[in-house]
């Protein structure tokens, strides 16, 4: 694709959308700066694609339960899961307002698999054998559970949706299907949301906002150090950085490192407080 046909797509993504249609950035003051969140969102219907999540972890609900693998509520693991959210989740409004709205939701899966996620709209899932294999202490569960909202948060699903769409209609295209209102097509395109790849940048930010949620909630983020040696030690033999879309755990572990300073106070702060500042 020429450099031309990008700024096209990109001037007419910022008419489509303009600035003022946007929710505000974070306001600078302690924690940490990721900026206003990607213009190219906009170019999805949140409730359309917060709709289909919403669909979606039904269907994965519906499919573990069949399968006696959907954790009960009265399940520990789901209990102290649903802890640690009941303190993250009333800080969520600072990255994006609309959180304040959703439903969230937070359920156990049963399976082997070292993973969690949460869909737009705050659908929230961890797999057992993250929890099993990995031994996570609450603060090391509350790194994770701050990172997978954050993606929820930045809305880094809307933004992949929208920039492969860009890369893959012509400008007139483009202004035609939002026009008649048609991402229908858009949606098929980016199948389904558990199977979504975020970039490298997506997740650096997902870890620097999911160090201040987990901060500002009262968990140490220095388990952000601990988490990352013990995925790394779980995960060797995995590609190299170059090969991934996910940052490698010895740079990850880097930039944890480098942002503390900005967390640690709130933290200290937020340390056996479950009332938002």
């Amino acid at each position: 694709m020429n450099k031309l046909f990008i700024a096209r797509l990109v001037g007419l993504a910022l008419c489509l959308f303009p600035a003022g249609l946007a929710w505000a950035a974070p306001e600078q003051g302690e924690g940490v700066n990721v900026g206003k969140p990607s213009m190219f969102r906009n170019l999805v219907p949140a409730e359309m694609l917060e709709r289909q999540a919403v669909q979606q972890y039904a269907d994965l609900k519906r499919q573990a339960a069949a399968k006696n693998a959907l954790g009960a509520d009265s399940h520990s693991q789901v209990v102290r899961l649903r802890g640690i959210a009941d303190r993250i989740i009333p800080y969520a409004a600072k990255f994006n307002p609309r959180a304040t709205a959703w439903k969230w939701e937070i359920n156990l899966i049963g399976s082997s698999q070292v993973n969690a996620f949460c869909m737009p709209g705050g659908k929230i899932a961890f797999y057992s054998g993250l929890l099993s294999k990995l031994k996570l202490s609450d603060d090391e569960v509350a790194i994770v559970m701050g990172h997978e909202i954050a993606h929820a948060l930045r809305e880094h699903a809307r933004e992949r949706l929208a920039k492969s769409e860009l890369t893959s209609l012509g400008a007139s295209l483009l202004g035609q299907r939002i026009g008649d209102g048609r991402y229908a097509a858009l949606f098929e395109a980016g199948g389904s949301l558990l199977n979504l790849k975020f970039s490298r940048s997506d997740e650096s930010e997902a870890d620097l906002v999911g160090l201040e949620l987990a901060a500002r909630a009262g968990f140490d983020p220095r388990a952000g150090v601990s988490l990352w040696e013990k995925m790394g030690a779980a995960s060797k033999g995995a590609p190299p950085q170059w090969l991934s879309t996910h940052p490698s755990g010895q740079n990850r572990i880097k930039e944890i490192e480098r942002h503390l300073p900005e967390v640690l106070p709130l933290y200290e702060h937020g340390h056996n407080q479950t009332i938002p500042r």
